[in-house]
């Protein structure tokens, strides 16, 4: 089932087969893709769906649209019903707002989407020094280097 919401700007495909082992429970409700390359986010969220790491997979295709969702998203998120993202799957190189603006962005947002969000970044750089850089923000647990493959969200 897939639905878009927000003027379009967001998709959120939900899962209900099993992975590629058999298993139909899902690891998380929800996770973020935000990637500037439609491909990667169809790629990514196809691996997500496989391996039943998420129930919902939003995609954003900039760091700004990505955050005008968390701040709305977060608006009708109840800590009963939480439809944030547990991670935030975020590549590097994208136009207008980087990865790295998007996380300096990100640091400012409401303390409950700073508390439940993880950062991975998600990306084709093998520069080390992006990975140093990221290092420097407290939502960053893990560096990934594209696409998302089972055994990197099986560590998640």
């Amino acid at each position: 089932m897939e639905t878009t919401f927000f003027g379009g700007a967001v998709q959120a495909s939900k899962s209900n087969t099993g992975n590629m082992n058999g298993n139909t429970s899902t690891k998380h409700f929800a996770v973020m893709l935000v990637d500037d390359n439609e491909i990667d986010n169809i790629i990514n969220s196809k691996m997500i769906e496989c391996t039943n790491f998420a129930q919902v997979t939003y995609t954003q295709n900039s760091g700004s649209s990505a955050l005008d969702f968390l701040r709305n998203i977060v608006k009708i998120s109840t800590p009963e019903d939480n439809k944030l993202p547990e991670y935030i799957f975020l590549d590097i190189d994208m136009p207008m707002m980087d990865g790295f603006q998007f996380l300096e962005e990100f640091q400012k947002l409401d303390e409950a989407i700073r508390n439940h969000c993880k950062i991975v970044m998600l990306s084709a750089s093998v520069n080390p020094r992006d990975k140093k850089q990221a290092e420097q923000y407290s939502n960053f647990v893990r560096y990934i280097h594209k696409p998302l493959r089972e055994e990197e969200l099986a560590t998640l």
